[in-house]
């Protein structure tokens, strides 16, 4: 059965790609959202903790990124809202994981499909948080 473009399209193939990553993680002690953290610490430059928390809970919209950012650093895998060397080496291995167990999902799509792809779900992250940002 093919399921309409819409909400649900896009929910159900989020779904579908965090239980991959859901499993991905295991033996890893991250749950989701700490995977989540991670992630956006590695693609911030010299941010401080505080603006580190405010843009992940502006990016992710959690609720606790404080506490996030806290259990991480107790970790020894964030500092003052930096990756530690610890920390990188732990993103650098489960994305090695994530691109071995999603190859076959992305192998053979066409260069314009994704491009198109790409191009659409961005104007609808635009629009989606246009639209959360202004409640009607």
């Amino acid at each position: 059965m093919t399921t309409p473009f819409g909400p649900q399209l896009i929910g159900e193939t989020e779904k579908t790609l965090n239980a991959i990553l859901r499993r991905v993680l295991q033996g890893t002690g991250l749950s989701e959202p700490q995977w989540v953290t991670l992630r956006l610490a590695s693609q911030l430059d010299e941010v401080d903790r505080q603006a580190f928390v405010f843009a992940l809970t502006y990016r992710a919209h959690f609720t606790d990124s404080a506490q996030l950012v806290d259990q991480l650093t107790k970790r020894g895998l964030l500092e003052g809202g930096q990756l530690t060397a610890e920390g990188r080496d732990l993103i650098e291995t489960v994305q090695t994981v994530i691109a071995e167990t999603t190859a076959p999902i992305w192998h053979d799509l066409t260069t314009d499909d994704v491009v198109a792809t790409e191009r659409l779900l961005n104007e609808i992250l635009r629009r989606s948080r246009h639209a959360l940002a202004n409640p009607q």
